[in-house]
């Protein structure tokens, strides 16, 4: 069978969402995905040790330098030789950039995507995220509100399993929590010395998608309780993070009424001229190089905001010489992603009878204040701050051999709080993608051409930021702070914070946007499209959240649509 009520181009954090959703509302679904399928048995690494691996599970530096250059560098924390089968070989799925503006496209194909590798920190956008674009004129204007949104947060809050704790804060809307991890004697004590000395600033738990007390719905699917083990790299065998492979997916599946294709590259959509639909997808077996084509009444894009942008620009027709869906010429434009560059640390005295810190999958995190309780800044939006408390000296590494070996190690070393900041990044229709003119890659599709770079807004706010760390851990008592007020600031690479955004954004005016408020292309009313490239401003909150409940929301509209024939 190869003809669909819809299909959904991707299963990773928006793409499982699809699946759910249309899947679960009646509709014969079929999943594309470009990777590899992922058997958490086989394919996860959270019960391997690595001194039970050679190299103690590292990756030999001529391999890296070889095949993963782009993708280590940016997080080599996460990449083992037991879990570099998560993310992409650079060499085999190359792209391009001005010399003078790198950008860090990091990524994994296989089942569930960056499901299987993000954070987990989940927040709301806040009512001021949905209306900045149109107070300041940078980009587009929002086509909803938070309000529009709050009921599908709500409705995928509960579903996925977000810890964290009631705050009451405009700016940072409170999401339905199962418990929060609780916050360790030096987090305590930051949080409370910083707020007394800066009213205006909060310091909370961290959201995180962590299961604390699953639900019965969870738990039938499989999900069971974070076990804080700080292996969440690794993938999760208990299903306790969420991921599109431990819960949406496993949903879909269940109702009998979605397929899911492996390694099957997009190569475009089908568009009828008579029609004005999407009539299908068209698709190269990665391993065979096989060609098919899959037909469906509806299409959801969740490759990515990148790789969804090159789908819908490799997708050319009469009616759409440009690309797919961009009457606009803005598809591919506006990329953005989060920035990071100011951070510091600070060492605690006085904690030392507390011996351990506990494993945890997150700390705590500031809310934004500038440009909110903290008005007149010098830079438009604001930044966020995430973090924790530890005891540093346990990674085994002090100097001695035998037994001055053992003692080095035996107690731990002080205390110690570090904070970094995730700042907003204002659209900007120069950063774009485009299809590379000459260069393809080993299924002969064009290559990714990506011109991004940060401007002078990040780099004042990033300074900002700066400043405010180092005073932040002054203010509550830390000594030997790493960083100063005044450290010199490297931006982060537009990509590094594995947050792409914007480059098929949402709209009022089809001349100036891609899709409407449902998500839906103006030009094309059977395309969806709600993965990142939906959206028109990024905020600093990482966005996973939010891609989810307008998935959701998008769903049920296209489900309604369909049901009563329009589409």
């Amino acid at each position: 069978m190869t003809h669909y009520d819809a299909i959904v181009v991707g299963s990773g954090m928006s793409g499982g969402w699809s699946a759910k959703e249309l899947s679960e509302l009646g509709l014969k679904v079929l999943v594309l995905e470009r990777g590899k399928h992922i058997e958490p048995s086989k394919d996860y690494a959270d019960f391997v040790s690595p001194w039970d691996k050679p190299n103690l599970d590292q990756i030999p530096q001529d391999e890296i330098k070889q095949h993963y250059p782009i993708q280590y560098s940016g997080v080599s924390y996460a990449m083992r030789n037991s879990t570099k089968h998560f993310w992409v070989k650079d060499s085999d799925h190359p792209y391009d950039t001005p010399e003078d503006r790198p950008f860090d496209w990091l990524r994994g194909y296989h089942t569930g995507g960056r499901s299987l590798l993000w954070s987990r920190q989940s927040y709301r956008l806040g009512p001021q995220d949905f209306e900045a674009n149109k107070q300041d004129g940078h980009g587009t204007d929002w086509p909803i509100r938070y309000h529009d949104l709050a009921p599908w947060y709500e409705y995928v809050e509960k579903f996925a399993g977000i810890a964290g704790s009631q705050e009451n804060l405009p700016q940072l809307p409170d999401s339905v929590f199962q418990p929060p991890f609780a916050l360790n004697c030096a987090e305590e004590a930051f949080k409370t010395r910083m707020e007394t000395a800066f009213p205006t600033r909060k310091a909370i738990h961290s959201r995180i998608a962590h299961l604390t007390a699953p639900t019965e719905e969870q738990k039938s699917l499989g999900r069971g309780p974070c076990q804080v083990r700080n292996h969440c790299n690794r993938g999760c065998s208990f299903g306790a993070y969420f991921s599109s492979n431990s819960a949406t997916l496993p949903a879909a599946k269940r109702t009998g009424n979605c397929t899911i294709v492996n390694n099957a590259v997009v190569q475009a959509l089908d568009y009828d001229d008579t029609t004005k639909r999407v009539t299908g997808v068209q698709v190269i077996d990665a391993n065979t190089r096989e060609k098919t084509t899959y037909t469906a009444r509806i299409v959801f894009l969740n490759a990515s905001a990148i790789a969804t942008a090159m789908i819908l620009l490799q997708s050319k027709s009469k009616a759409f010489p440009n690309g797919l869906a961009n009457h606009s010429d803005q598809v591919g434009r506006n990329l953005m992603d989060h920035v990071s560059a100011a951070s510091a640390s600070g060492q605690f005295e006085g904690f030392e009878k507390n011996y351990y810190y506990g494993r945890r999958p997150g700390g705590l995190y500031i809310p934004r204040y500038a440009n909110i309780t903290e008005q007149d800044q010098p830079y438009l939006r604001g930044f966020g701050f995430q973090g924790g408390g530890k005891r540093v000296g346990w990674s085994g590494n002090r100097p001695g051999i035998g037994k001055d070996f053992k003692a080095a190690n035996r107690t731990p070393g002080a205390w110690q709080v570090g904070i970094y900041a995730f700042g907003e990044v204002l659209p900007n229709p120069e950063n774009r993608v485009t299809l590379h003119p000459t260069k393809t890659d080993k299924w002969g599709l064009p290559i990714a051409y990506i011109d991004c770079k940060m401007g002078k807004n990040e780099e004042l706010m990033m300074q900002a930021a700066q400043h405010d760390a180092y005073h932040m851990l002054k203010a509550a008592g830390a000594v030997n702070i790493n960083r100063g007020p005044d450290a010199e600031i490297n931006l982060t690479n537009p990509g590094n914070r594995i947050h792409e955004m914007g480059s098929a954004r949402m709209g009022r005016d089809p001349k100036t946007s891609v899709l409407n408020e449902w998500c839906q292309a103006h030009d094309i009313p059977n395309l969806f499209i709600t993965d990142g490239s939906c959206m028109p401003s990024g905020g600093c909150q990482n966005p996973s959240l939010t891609y989810m409940a307008l998935t959701a929301r998008a769903a049920h509209h296209a489900v309604d649509l369909f049901k009563k024939g329009i589409i």
